[in-house]
């Protein structure tokens, strides 16, 4: 019998993985987990993993790896796919990816297996990543060849005999990480339907958050959060703070139409807390100290940089390339502090600082003392508005040979 290596996260499409790459294809199954931050006991999914049929399970702690390597530079590129979704599952699966090569080859396993749909992106993002870094593994999608539905895997899982948490009347598909948790599937697929509170997990609905208003200090150094309040944490600790603190607060609910890779739009429900304060405070503090030609262009970069990740094109060269663009712009600059008021799920800059700041109060200010000599506008409009000026003159005077055309 081959070996094949599964990643498995204990859910419902990679449990029932097992099993069917055992009946269907004769293979020993490894399994393996990496920690990056899903708030799930470990050793209860390695025992479940042998109790399905694996025969050997890796636990690979990888939680400040992927803070340091994956969620970091998702901070500096300011990770918002569309606008919207602080990249959560979509960062993880590139990490994932790359155990699952390494294990196989230590195991000398000639493929590797994973638990996504035909419909979805993690499906490119695992494969492309597997792909790039060992193109002679056999790589086999299970749920995607079997075409099961979520009640058929349930139902498959049962006459098999496999725990899952999974029901038909409760059938959401949960992924999460430190930085974010996903929730599709069920009576969220109708788009025009709220999500019930039995959805969420990480936030409170705003009847229950706190009445009164918090206000939050980040202390960034090379663009990189390592301050709270003016506490130094390290930041695997700062970030789960602000996750309890924030979604207690009714921060970092995410509801919205989403374009996946394959296609199709997907109504997509997110909770990130801490992405969403932290990816706010630091744009605010890059508008400070950048400047308007770097924002203009980072803006752009940081947009093209969070789309390859959201594709799966983590090891792509563009990504690479764009990434040390970012680097250049934060290394030292977008060091400083930011003041953040929540309340109610809602979150605003109030307040920023920062040895770096572009800003400078003798020029900017409208009293007396300031530095700025007004008269000098009145050039640089002249100059500003010049071809503006002169292409109206153009226009005008077409207009009017059109007009003597017709007379």
């Amino acid at each position: 019998m081959g070996k094949v290596v599964l990643a498995y996260s204990g859910g419902l499409d990679t449990s029932v993985a097992i099993k069917w790459l055992n009946e269907k294809y004769g293979y020993d199954v490894v399994t393996l987990t990496l920690n990056v931050g899903q708030n799930e006991d470990l050793k209860l999914i390695e025992e479940k993993a042998y109790k399905i049929g694996a025969i050997k399970h890796y636990s690979i702690d990888a939680l400040e790896e992927f803070v340091n390597e994956y969620i970091n530079n998702a901070i500096k590129a300011n990770a918002l796919y569309q606008g919207k979704y602080p990249l959560s599952s979509a960062l993880s699966r590139p990490l994932i990816a790359k155990y699952l090569v390494m294990i196989a080859e230590l195991e000398n396993a000639e493929a590797v297996a994973h638990g996504c749909t035909g419909k979805g992106n993690d499906q490119v993002r695992f494969e492309t990543t597997i792909k790039s870094l060992n193109p002679k593994l056999k790589i086999i999608a299970p749920v995607r060849e079997w075409n099961l539905t979520r009640n058929e895997e349930i139902e498959y899982a049962k006459n098999k005999g496999i725990p899952v948490s999974a029901t038909k009347s409760k059938p959401y598909s949960i992924d999460q990480n430190i930085w974010g948790r996903s929730i599709e599937g069920g009576v969220l697929e109708d788009p025009y339907f709220e999500p019930p509170e039995d959805a969420f997990e990480w936030t409170k609905p705003l009847s229950e958050a706190p009445d009164n208003p918090a206000i939050i200090e980040i202390g960034f150094i090379n663009g990189i959060p390592f301050e709270l309040n003016g506490e130094e944490m390290k930041e695997v600790e700062l970030i789960k703070f602000l996750n309890q603190y924030g979604g207690m607060h009714g921060v970092g609910r995410i509801d919205h139409m989403e374009d996946r890779v394959v296609g199709i739009k997907s109504r997509e429900v997110y909770e990130c807390p801490a992405a969403t304060i932290l990816i706010e405070a630091h744009k605010d503090l890059e508008k400070f100290v950048l400047t308007k030609h770097e924002n203009e262009v980072k803006e752009y970069l940081d947009s093209l940089w969070t789309k390859l990740a959201y594709y799966g094109l983590w090891e792509d060269p563009l990504r690479k390339d764009i990434q040390a663009f970012i680097d250049s712009t934060q290394i030292p600059r977008v060091t400083g502090k930011v003041k953040v008021k929540i309340f109610k799920g809602n979150l605003r800059v109030i307040g920023r600082k920062s040895d770096y700041a572009l800003y400078d109060v003798k020029l900017s200010t409208y009293g007396s003392e300031s530095l700025f000599n007004q008269k000098d506008s009145e050039g640089f409009i002249n100059i500003f508005s010049l071809q503006t000026v002169l292409a109206k003159k153009v226009e005008k005077l077409n207009a009017r040979r059109e007009e003597h055309k017709k007379v």
